[in-house]
């Protein structure tokens, strides 16, 4: 072999090493960086053992030592909707629909401590919703849906506490009723509708009598108060009367009683069949008095 020959192999050998060593420093930088995208995160193992939980951007993990073990990602989860049979503290069967939303915020505890996060979940809200409505009634789970809601997410949040997970909503789409009872339901629906027909029947008949009562009794205050005012127009009367004879003597009685006579007579001649009047012998005297007094007290 020649010296050429020899430099030769050498720098084929030395090219190979480069090559070989650029290829090992790509494969590191390959398996040593982590790029963990917004909505995960990744659980890195060494060894079968937890080494670190990688958040999002870029990462930096030993290369053939530490292994991304898990990928879990962070984004808000919903269940599937569930329904689960619950009786009520006044022994009514019911369906209960459900549905939870979670996050996870600890995956290291989601993925070492619970193997099956969905159907735990799903377990523990279908336990907790039957103890809390078996505490109460019927009518208390239909208007108390708001209150018994917050109940079920507290108690679930403080049950998987542990799982490193958040319970961000929980909800009853529908509490569903058997046959039997809806039917019984109804039938009391229909009874209290008719109850309250007759009770609003009775209360406006009540108030027809009362109103008619109430006009009665005002019809009567103004028949009294207009006899009031026409006793008080005649006493008031009476007394003119009787001050004006006090103060004029027998002549101011006698032209009162002159003035009604003319009075009289007037009405009568202007009435029907006023062609003819008959009148006894001592009227006209007594008018022919009654007209002296009047001319003689207009004199």
């Amino acid at each position: 072999m020649t010296v050429e020959d020899f430099l030769l192999d050498f720098l084929l050998g030395g090219n190979l090493v480069v090559l070989l060593l650029a290829g090992f420093i790509i494969l590191c930088v390959l398996l040593g960086v982590r790029i963990v995208p917004q909505s995960e995160k990744h659980v890195v193992e060494r060894f079968g053992r937890l080494r670190a939980v990688l958040g999002p951007g870029i990462n930096i993990i030993v290369p053939f030592l530490d292994r991304v073990r898990h990928k879990v990602s962070i984004l808000e989860r919903q269940l599937p909707n569930a329904s689960q049979d619950a009786i009520t503290a006044d022994n009514v069967l019911v369906e209960v629909e459900t549905s939870v939303f979670y996050r996870i915020l600890e995956p290291e505890k989601t993925v070492y401590r619970i193997r099956d996060v969905d159907g735990a979940i799903a377990t523990t809200v279908a336990g907790i919703v039957r103890a809390e409505i078996g505490k109460m009634e019927l009518d208390e789970v239909q208007s108390n849906r708001a209150a018994l809601i917050s109940t079920i997410k507290g108690n679930v949040e403080d049950a998987v506490d542990n799982w490193g997970i958040e319970v961000t909503r929980a909800e009853i789409l529908d509490v569903n009723l058997d046959q039997a009872t809806r039917d019984a339901m109804l039938q009391q629906l229909n009874a209290e509708r008719a109850r309250r027909a007759q009770v609003t029947e009775a209360e406006g008949k009540k108030r027809a009598v009362e109103l008619s009562a109430d006009a009665e009794l005002y019809a009567a205050e103004q028949v009294a108060k207009a006899r009031r005012i026409a006793a008080d127009a005649e006493a008031y009367a009476t007394q003119v009367v009787a001050q004006a004879i006090a103060e004029h003597g027998l002549s101011a009685a006698q032209y009162q009683v002159a003035l009604k006579q003319v009075e009289a007579l007037t009405a009568l001649g202007q009435g029907e069949g006023k062609q003819t009047i008959v009148l006894p012998a001592d009227a006209v005297d007594v008018f022919r008095d009654a007209f002296g007094l009047l001319k003689g007290t207009r004199a």
